[in-house]
């Protein structure tokens, strides 16, 4: 199972990473927090301090991934190609 669909790229979205260190992405509806800490911390080798996630209608769950102190979210942005 992709537990991580795609980053999301609307202008909200893409105030978050500077503004609060926060990347925005789309991931299956059955994944846990735990499993999306792992798979994003693998994936970009940088420490998650907090996950909240919130269902959509569509199946998926939009999940707001907050970056540890020392990690910005402008680097993860520049490798999904973001900003």
């Amino acid at each position: 199972m992709a537990t991580l669909i795609h980053p999301v790229s609307t202008e909200k979205a893409v105030g978050m990473i500077d503004r609060l260190n926060v990347i925005t992405y789309i991931t299956d509806a059955r994944a846990t927090k735990g499993q999306i800490r792992k798979e994003f911390e693998s994936m970009f080798g940088v420490k998650v301090q907090n996950i909240r996630s919130l269902s959509t209608q569509k199946n998926t769950k939009k999940t707001f991934i907050k970056l540890a102190a020392g990690y910005k979210a402008s680097d993860v942005a520049v490798k999904l190609k973001l900003v």
